[in-house]
């Protein structure tokens, strides 16, 4: 199975520690999780990116009085 040596300064190193600790994982088991994890939050952002914009013509016809964020004036304030 391959394997990898990661460096951390001091601080880092004590800080990942802590992270492991508190989640009660080995440094092993938990910056094996932290790569799956961010993996799958990645893989999920994407879906629901694609999932959004299959439905952003449906959206756009159902509520034609929404502006989308990128399309506000800035500075403008929610009422």
């Amino acid at each position: 199975m391959p394997s990898l040596n990661v460096s951390f300064t001091d601080e880092e190193m004590e800080g990942v520690r802590a992270a492991a600790a508190a989640e009660g994982k080995s440094l092993k088991q938990y910056l094996h999780d932290l790569g799956v994890r961010e993996m799958h939050r990645k893989r999920f952002v994407a879906g629901a990116a694609s999932w959004a914009e299959r439905l952003r013509e449906e959206f756009d016809a159902a509520f034609p009085d929404e502006i989308p964020p990128s399309e506000r004036d800035r500075g403008a304030t929610a009422a």
